[in-house]
C-alpha cells in the first residue's frame, strides 16, 4: 500500500530537490527516498523508475519556466520582452540548476506527450517576443530557434564557469541581449539587404 500523503508529484517534487542539490547527473532513486524518508521500492508504486522520474522533473521544469516566461512577459514588448524573458530564464536556471538541466536532456515522444505540451507554452512565450519585432515569416522559425539557443545556451554554460567573472560574464549577457535585440530589428525591416 502507498505511503499516506505520498504520489507521483511529492516523489517528482522531491526528485526536483535532490537534482538542484545534486546535480541532474547525480539523480538516483535512493536519494530521492532518502529526502522522503522511505525506502526506494516504494518509489516504485508512484514512477516507474529513474527514467520515468527524470521525464518527469523535465515536465515541472518546463511548465515552471513557462509560467516564469509568461509573467516576466507581460506588458513588454520587443528588447523589453527579449530582456525580461533572458533574465527569467537565467535566473530559474540558476536557482534550479539541477532540474534547468533535466530540460535539455529528455526529449518528448509525441504531440500528446506531456513534455510537448509544456514545451509548447514556452515556444508560444518565445513566439510573443518575435511578434514584437514584427520579423519575417520566412525567418521566423530560424528566429525562434536562435532565441531559444541564446535562452538555453547561456544559462547552461554559465554555471559551468566557462564565462570567466561575474562581471564579464554579465557584461556578455548584456552585449548578447543588445546584439540580438539589434539583429531581429533588422529582421523586421523589409527593406534590408539580402
Amino acid at each position: 500500500m502507498p505511503r499516506a500523503g505520498l504520489d507521483a508529484a511529492t516523489v517528482t517534487r522531491a526528485a526536483a530537490e535532490v537534482v538542484d542539490d545534486v546535480g541532474y547527473a547525480g539523480l538516483t532513486m535512493g536519494l530521492v527516498a532518502d529526502r522522503l524518508g522511505v525506502r526506494a521500492p516504494s518509489l516504485y508504486k508512484h514512477v516507474a523508475g529513474q527514467a520515468d522520474l527524470s521525464r518527469r522533473i523535465a515536465v515541472l521544469a518546463v511548465t515552471e519556466i513557462g509560467d516564469a516566461l509568461r509573467d516576466a512577459l507581460q506588458g513588454k514588448s520587443e528588447r523589453q520582452a527579449l530582456e525580461a524573458a533572458a533574465h527569467a530564464t537565467r535566473q530559474y536556471a540558476r536557482n534550479f540548476p539541477g532540474r534547468f538541466a533535466a530540460t535539455l536532456y529528455t526529449t518528448a515522444t509525441d504531440l500528446e506527450d506531456p513534455l510537448h505540451l509544456a514545451w509548447l507554452r514556452v515556444i508560444e512565450s518565445h513566439s510573443a517576443i518575435l511578434s514584437g519585432y514584427e520579423i519575417q515569416e520566412e525567418d521566423s522559425r530560424h528566429a525562434l530557434q536562435m532565441l531559444r539557443s541564446f535562452l538555453d545556451g547561456f544559462s547552461l554554460i554559465e554555471p559551468a564557469g566557462d564565462l570567466h567573472t561575474e562581471d564579464e560574464i554579465d557584461a556578455s549577457f548584456r552585449w548578447l541581449i543588445a546584439f540580438i535585440d539589434r539583429g531581429l530589428r533588422e529582421l523586421s525591416d523589409p527593406s534590408r539587404g539580402a
